[in-house]
């Protein structure tokens, strides 16, 4: 059995035997909007950010493999390196901008596949995009990619406790319709799509 091999059966193991029963029916997940997931095989989806499942439920509910930027030192982790390399995620230095990450997520998508990129960088507590990064804009300028807006409802509060006990929110994915990127590399043209796709994502949200 080859690499690519092992890597695909771990993805869709993961994908179906452990967080499809934790999406389906723990969260009670929905999707919304799947009209509007582009037919080309490589886009960029752009989401808020809340929690550490927002990676897997997106692959799991969009039902296709996507690729998320991971900070680097989660890659030292015996087995958990592994398992997110599966997955397809890549390493990115936290609060830099790591030009090798946006070369990483320019091959993958000349390569047909999908990337995501939480637009903040970050989880917010709130849910909602406040101080959007231009990394996605920039990367669908150099590459032509279609940029796909996604709300991830309640994933900023995925369990809350009444009674000393646990009760988990519902989570719903919401899909906006694609955004097109940037006429140019210009910072105005980069900036201009970032506020679209911040504004369209929190539209969903709200």
């Amino acid at each position: 059995m080859n690499y690519l091999s092992l890597n695909k059966i771990t993805y869709q193991f993961i994908s179906k035997v452990i967080v499809f029963p934790i999406f389906r029916f723990i969260f009670r997940g929905e999707l919304s909007g799947a009209n509007n997931i582009p037919d080309q095989n490589s886009f960029i989806i752009v989401s808020n950010h809340g929690s550490l499942l927002d990676p897997p439920f997106l692959g799991h509910a969009l039902g296709r493999k996507v690729s998320f930027m991971a900070k680097q030192e989660l890659f030292k982790i015996p087995i958990l390196s592994q398992i997110i390399k599966a997955c397809g995620a890549y390493p990115v230095k936290r609060g830099l901008v790591d030009k090798n990450s946006i070369i990483i997520a320019s091959k993958k998508l000349f390569n047909n596949e999908i990337i995501g990129i939480f637009i903040d960088g970050t989880r917010q507590k709130d849910g909602f995009v406040s101080k959007p990064k231009n990394g996605a804009a920039l990367i669908a300028s150099k590459t032509k990619k279609l940029l796909l807006p996604v709300a991830i409802i309640n994933s900023h509060r995925l369990v809350r406790f009444k009674f000393f006990l646990p009760f988990f929110n519902k989570v719903i994915i919401k899909i906006g319709k694609p955004i097109n990127y940037p006429l140019s590399t210009s910072k105005i043209d980069i900036t201009e799509t970032t506020i679209k796709l911040k504004n369209e994502i929190n539209f969903l949200l709200d």
